[in-house]
């Protein structure tokens, strides 16, 4: 019996009542594909779904110890209202709105396994949130609300699995706060996270707006990861065409897994993740450091990478923000955000001209000023320019000029259209870009 078998064993076994739809067609090739081939230039919705503690306190106030994590806030006191309340609040239509006026394309939609409960319960079996269908249940159409909001303004949503199953690496934003890693030596866990990824596919495949499902966020460098990944996809596969975008984390290895990537022939896309104040170097370097090395010995490294996954590379989550370290004592805040906005200027230089797409992490933070994490900040102070991405809307010119540019560009679009029927050639996202 083969791996694929093993799931749906279960599956079938376990969870007889949830009927999965017959595989999506492939997207027709017309306007509605640019979304999923464009270049995606997008925001983090942090700590909406999937919670954070540094970054919205406020609904963690009644969470259990040691306070971190989601399993925490659904061991605490008045779980269900605390988050519904939040789920409800943190981000709004007013937000969406702000994000598609600032040129943003997309938003990357953090969320974990158990807020699929509501209409998938066998989800949550054998797992540590097995207890919480109760609390979990009302998050799944408040999800699919906000897919459908983000599309009403013309936002691409990437839905990004953040928790899976017995957490598949240390940190509390995977769900849990033991810091261990349940994920691999489980095959519960594993089957459980599975379900939820062709849960998702099954939903989100047939809407164009929906630029990709991420399989896992942030995951431990495992030895099984790689066949982790082609199991999983091909799983996914049995609800969504290949021309349905899924994500891979590189693992923080991404020479290893770029070479993944641009070796398969269906349309998946790798995702790294570029902090620069983490590190003991992270922090000896100034903000001007970090901008001439992304400018130079850097880049080679980041083209060749882009390059090796065929053009289906993103930086699924970036930022402005900077160690302390990196300024120095007693620098103005003026001088800060001066080293941020240059800082912040390489690396949207260096995306344009070689990623597929990148999304800044993270929208915003519920309490306090932080120029370096929230978007909304960045953007008040100008670290973020004031339009993110191709050039802005200003109105249709007159015929005669249309015209004329409608038969200059006829080879190229011709060109791009081409790529975009062959999924393997992921580097229709340059051409659309």
């Amino acid at each position: 019996m083969g791996f694929l078998d093993k799931f749906k064993d279960q599956f079938s076994s376990s969870n007889p009542e949830y009927d999965f739809p017959t595989p999506a067609a492939p997207l027709p090739l017309g306007p509605d594909a640019i979304y999923r081939y464009r270049k995606q230039r997008g925001v983090n919705l942090g700590s909406w779904f999937s919670l954070e503690q540094w970054i919205c306190p406020h609904v963690f106030r009644g969470a259990a110890g040691p306070g971190q994590s989601d399993f925490d806030v659904a061991s605490g006191n008045d779980a269900k209202r605390n988050l519904e309340e939040h789920w409800d609040t943190w981000i709004t239509e007013d937000d969406f709105k702000w994000i598609a006026s600032k040129g943003f394309n997309s938003v990357r939609l953090p969320i974990g396994y158990y807020h699929l409960c509501g209409p998938l319960p066998e989800v949550l079996k054998n797992t540590e949130f097995e207890p919480f269908h109760h609390i979990y249940e009302g998050a799944w159409g408040r999800i699919e609300r906000a897919v459908q909001t983000a599309g009403n303004h013309g936002l691409g949503v990437l839905i990004d699995l953040h928790g899976a199953a017995g957490a598949q690496n240390h940190d509390a934003h995977a769900g849990l706060s033991t810091g261990k890693v349940g994920f691999w030596d489980s095959k519960s866990n594993q089957a459980s996270t599975s379900l939820a990824l062709r849960f998702l596919a099954s939903k989100f495949a047939p809407m164009p707006h929906v630029v990709g499902l991420e399989l896992l966020n942030e995951p431990q460098n495992h030895p099984k990861l790689e066949h982790w990944y082609e199991k999983a996809i091909d799983y996914v596969r049995t609800v969504a065409p290949a021309d349905f975008p899924l994500y891979c984390s590189d693992a923080w290895d991404t020479d290893h897994f770029a070479h993944f990537v641009g070796g398969r022939s269906d349309f998946v896309v790798l995702d790294h993740h570029m902090y620069r104040c983490f590190t003991d170097e992270d922090k000896r370097m100034s903000g001007y450091d970090h901008a001439n090395e992304l400018k130079g010995n850097y880049r080679g490294r980041f083209a060749g990478q882009c390059e090796a996954a065929k053009g289906a590379l993103v930086v699924g989550e970036w930022s402005a923000s900077l160690d302390n370290g990196s300024f120095g004592h007693g620098m103005p805040d003026g001088e800060k955000d001066a080293q941020r906005r240059a800082f912040v200027a390489a690396q949207l230089e260096l995306f344009e001209s070689h990623a597929a797409g990148y999304w800044y992490w993270t929208f915003k933070k519920g309490e306090g000023w932080d120029a370096g994490w929230s978007a909304q900040n960045g953007s008040q102070a100008e670290i973020l320019p004031g339009w993110v991405g191709s050039k802005q809307f200003k109105g249709m010119p007159p015929d005669h000029i249309k015209q004329q540019e409608l038969s200059n560009n006829h080879g190229k679009c011709t060109h791009s259209l081409h790529a975009l029927t062959n999924t393997r050639n992921r580097l229709a996202y340059k051409l659309l870009g």
